[in-house]
């Protein structure tokens, strides 16, 4: 018999997974702070709860994928919080890209309550969420990971375990790191090309499948190109994953020089009111 999932946060990722859910046949039950947000999944079959802590206590899996550090919290500590409410030998599962030091909090106060905490940040934006071909970075107890392996693989496709609590988290801010300076070349190529009087959308059938070739340039760049700055990522969440990474790394005494640049840049563009637009905007800063 399938678990029932309970899912917090139904945005431009969680409700496409919890649909990718649905369809696969769990019962699925949802809560988010703005319910109008989860009305396409109630229309198609799935439960809504009133609360967090209804939702905890109803479900066997609780999935979150919240906005913030201080999101995540909110909806896992306190009285009315997934682990005081969560029923014993639950599995709660972490999506947010969140700090790697807030994951073994949330594991260690779990595991004090009989309950199995994995934290599991993604990548692969909007598109990998329609698709259900999210790469999923795990992390937490082997024996929890294999337990719920089953639902992961209905939201994603390369789904690794990447050792104790908080070794998800640290693996997708490796993923942050690289996507940051990458998309300072995205747009230094594509501004180049449409100052040399190229065709950017030749270029890019010449370059992305070289050695410059990467998921931005593929799946950004066109979007790019297309003036389409709608968010599969939004500049505001990137931002907060950068200065979760920049924390990590001065706690380990590292240099980031191409990360401090990024998040700069990242901050003008929010500044000049793009914090809701997708990551892909940072082209207007070079345009």
């Amino acid at each position: 018999m399938k678990k029932k999932v309970g899912f917090v946060g139904t945005g431009v990722m969680g409700k496409s997974m919890a649909g990718n859910l649905m369809e696969a046949g769990y019962d699925v039950h949802v809560y988010t702070r703005t319910k109008e947000k989860a009305l396409a999944l109630l229309e198609k079959g799935a439960k809504w709860q009133e609360s967090v802590s209804k939702l905890a206590s109803a479900v066997d899996v609780v999935i979150t994928i919240v906005g913030y550090p201080s999101d995540v919290e909110e909806v896992y500590f306190g009285k009315d919080g997934i682990i005081e409410n969560a029923k014993t030998g639950s599995y709660l599962i972490d999506m947010t890209t969140s700090s790697p030091f807030l994951a073994e909090t949330i594991a260690t106060r779990s595991a004090e309550k009989g309950l199995f905490a994995l934290d599991a940040p993604v990548s692969g934006g909007d598109i990998g969420a329609k698709n259900g071909t999210l790469a999923i970075m795990v992390g937490g107890e082997e024996s929890a990971f294999e337990a719920i392996s089953p639902i992961l693989e209905i939201m994603g496709e390369n789904i690794v375990h990447q050792g104790p609590a908080g070794a998800g988290q640290h693996t997708k801010m490796c993923n942050q790191i690289t996507i940051a300076t990458n998309m300072i070349g995205v747009c230094e190529a594509i501004t180049y090309a449409q100052k040399a009087g190229l065709d950017p959308s030749r270029v890019l059938e010449s370059i992305t499948t070289g050695a410059a070739g990467s998921w931005s340039l593929s799946n950004l760049a066109p979007r790019m190109i297309a003036g389409n700055y709608a968010p599969g990522f939004y500049v505001k969440h990137f931002i907060k994953d950068m200065r979760i990474a920049l924390e990590a790394s001065k706690e380990m005494d590292m240099l980031t020089p191409g990360l401090e640049l990024s998040l700069s840049l990242y901050q003008q563009l929010a500044e000049q009111g793009e914090e809701d637009s997708g990551t892909q905007a940072l082209i207007k800063l070079f345009d």
